[in-house]
């Protein structure tokens, strides 16, 4: 069986195209800049050169029907015909308290991922559209949707009311949902075959750390708790987001710079976190090469970045009474050494002791990155959130099949 795997966004799609038997990767890429006439698309056929094309996509609808002209493309493409695709599957972020798990696509399901567009403004209507763009170019093909927030919907009370009138849950559905639930499945699912234990029989906290940054504990192999809300915008500190800080700012800050609601929202999303505090960038990259130059401000910015993380790590250790391993995964989880050492040398009240080899050591592989004596463990696991998706569509097109 062959599956798509789509990620749309608003002015942008990404995708991947699946062999399931193999699970490998056929071609993937991206569109960038729809809506312009100058949008790009980025496409890298499995074992060929990529291929990089500069024209005018103004809508998703083009965008989708650009991606199927490159796969089938006689000289760069790895299909035959469109025809071979045996259906879609879609990341989409929020799926409310309707969906706890992915489901095929269905008037139903369309019209009640439209009625979330409220909780999920910026993301929700983009992955609708790409579902749409679907549909049009590939009219009858099955497709199906995975969500970031279904992972979490085994949370407890406890841990998604918030402390406020309940009437705004009752209503509105005020509550946390949490996020990036498709990478905190997948990681504690590798983390557990790595470490050779049932997953069921752990505690675990994975951070799947980006330029979005989230962590989850996990507990049975269930989302206990997760820092992210309602919104993406609580919890860690984050690449341009602020995460958690006191409501009362929102308000005072409003009055004293005549800020709209709209003002005071971009604010928080796009120009704090690393960003604000460093002056200079939201990537952890530079920002790191700037405080070993003795740049002040990005040292100040990476300080409090790991506080942060390690914070809720250590709180997450008391919600679940005990711990059994950390995994660091997604971007700058994977990839910066010198975040993880920080966060590990100052979590040695737990039991961690950090190989500083093994965390150095410039890998892609899953690892290990403490010391055999270590009480809790702590492992990279590089997150694949595509495959979590083309498994999903996978499997709900076999059940389809044998209930036909």
């Amino acid at each position: 069986m062959i599956v798509l795997v789509i990620n749309a966004g608003s002015s942008s799609l990404k995708f991947q195209l699946y062999e399931m038997r193999e699970e490998s990767v056929l071609a993937k890429g991206k569109v960038e800049r729809i809506g312009m006439d100058s949008a790009i698309l980025t496409y890298e056929p499995e074992g060929k050169p990529e291929i990089r094309e500069v024209s005018e996509i103004l809508e998703h609808t083009t965008a989708i029907k650009r991606v199927l002209a490159m796969l089938v493309h006689p000289q760069h493409g790895v299909l035959e015909s469109a025809a071979q695709i045996d259906a879609v599957g879609h990341r989409v972020v929020h799926g409310g308290e309707s969906f706890s798990s992915s489901v095929l696509v269905d008037d139903e399901v369309k019209r009640e991922i439209k009625r979330l567009f409220d909780l999920a403004p910026l993301h929700n209507p983009a992955h609708m559209l790409g579902i749409q763009a679907v549909e049009a170019n590939m009219p009858g093909k099955p497709q199906a949707v995975v969500f970031d927030t279904a992972f979490h919907q085994t949370m407890p009370e406890m841990s998604y009311l918030y402390p406020i009138p309940m009437v705004l849950y009752r209503k509105h559905k005020v509550r946390r949902y949490g996020f990036h639930g498709t990478s905190h499945a997948y990681v504690s699912e590798r983390a557990a075959a790595v470490l050779g234990r049932p997953l069921a029989e752990l505690k675990l906290i994975t951070c799947h750390i980006g330029n979005g940054a989230s962590c989850t504990a996990i507990r049975d192999g269930r989302s206990f708790d997760t820092t992210m809300g309602m919104t993406p915008l609580e919890g860690l500190m984050m690449g341009t987001r602020s995460g958690d800080i006191d409501p009362a700012i929102v308000p005072f800050t409003m009055d004293k710079e005549d800020l709209t609601l709209s003002e005071v929202n971009s604010m928080l999303n796009k120009h704090s976190g690393l960003m604000a505090i460093s002056g200079l960038s939201s990537d952890m990259r530079e920002i790191t090469q700037a405080m070993e130059s003795g740049d002040r401000s990005a040292a100040l910015a990476f300080q409090m970045y790991e506080y942060r993380l390690r914070k809720y790590i250590g709180a997450y250790a008391a919600a679940m009474n005990g711990l059994d391993a950390i995994v660091f995964t997604a971007g700058v989880g994977e990839n910066s050494a010198a975040l993880r050492a920080a966060v590990c040398r100052n979590l040695t009240f737990l039991g961690v002791e950090l190989d500083e080899e093994a965390n150095a050591r410039r890998s892609a592989d899953e690892r290990i990155i403490t010391a055999a004596g270590s009480r809790v463990q702590v492992l990279v696991i590089p997150t694949n959130e595509e495959l979590v998706i083309a498994r999903d569509t996978y499997r709900l097109i076999l059940d389809r099949n044998h209930v036909e």
